[in-house]
């Protein structure tokens, strides 16, 4: 009689669980990994801080008491490279979105993310945190390094004077809601050149125009416009014609967030 053998019982072979589910941790690892490895993102963020910084320093080291700036808020002195600075942002914002359309890349990105919203919401945030950590930074150094030009001067200031934190972590958040609007407008046009003209036909040539029309209720109106708002959080003390701070705040915000909500809801019901 011939023996028999048990038939052995083949070992399993170990398989991770869901190894490709997309979660918001991966998403914006993607999303940072892509923001920080384009050499877009690194020359006009450091082009940003070369011109705040120099420009704050330039103004320092001539600045002399009783001049022509002796009565301009000491912060928007300082600062006044950020409009130089938020310049290169808004290129930046606009690379982040509408780049990747000019790329072909958005296909691939939407194909790993077919909710597609999630990848724009990701975008948003790795850009916002970025840019506001690096402009916060930046803001803080140009003070502190044009106040050691300043110390002896009528602009003579430190970072315990009243409204003077406020107005640099106000510089930051407004250069990083412009930056957003931009990107928004690029998600929203998927064109690079077509996004940078809307931005600076309708955010900083429009309310120019507007303002020569003589009616008290566009003038007012224009105070909450982007460049108008932006401004009036970067300054330590009020300026007169602008909104005060909060107010200023919640209306950069909400064009920055209507300009993203527009681009979700193109991106939610378009082909790519």
């Amino acid at each position: 009689m011939t023996p028999t053998h048990p038939t052995p019982t083949p070992t399993p072979v170990p398989t991770p669980s869901q190894p490709y589910r997309i979660t918001p941790p991966r998403i914006l690892r993607a999303e940072w990994h892509k923001l920080r490895s384009l050499r877009s993102t690194w020359v006009t963020v450091i082009t940003a801080v070369v011109m705040v910084l120099g420009v704050g320093l330039i103004m320092g080291a001539t600045y002399t008491s009783g001049g022509g700036d002796s009565d301009v808020d000491t912060v928007v002195l300082t600062l006044y490279g950020s409009l130089l600075g938020q310049i290169c942002l808004v290129v930046l914002g606009i690379l982040t979105t509408a780049g990747e359309y000019a790329t072909g890349m958005i296909r691939s990105s939407l194909t790993a993310v077919p909710a597609r919203l999630p990848v724009l919401w990701a975008k948003a945030a790795v850009f916002a945190t970025t840019v506001f950590t690096a402009m916060l930074a930046t803001s803080v150094v140009t003070f502190a390094a044009a106040q050691a030009f300043l110390h002896d001067t009528d602009q003579a200031a430190s970072f315990t004077d009243p409204g003077i934190l406020r107005a640099l972590v106000g510089n930051a958040g407004a250069l990083t809601l412009m930056g957003l609007l931009a990107l928004g407008l690029g998600a929203l046009l998927r064109s690079v050149p077509g996004a940078i003209g809307a931005f600076i036909g309708g955010v900083m040539i429009l309310p120019e125009i507007l303002g020569m029309l003589p009616y008290a209720v566009v003038e007012r109106a224009i105070m909450y416009f982007p460049t108008q708002a932006a401004g009036a959080l970067g300054s330590a003390t009020p300026i007169e014609g602008t909104a005060s701070p909060g107010p200023a705040l919640l209306a950069l915000s909400l064009w920055a967030g209507t300009t993203l909500a527009a681009a979700a809801l193109t991106l939610k019901r378009r082909d790519v």
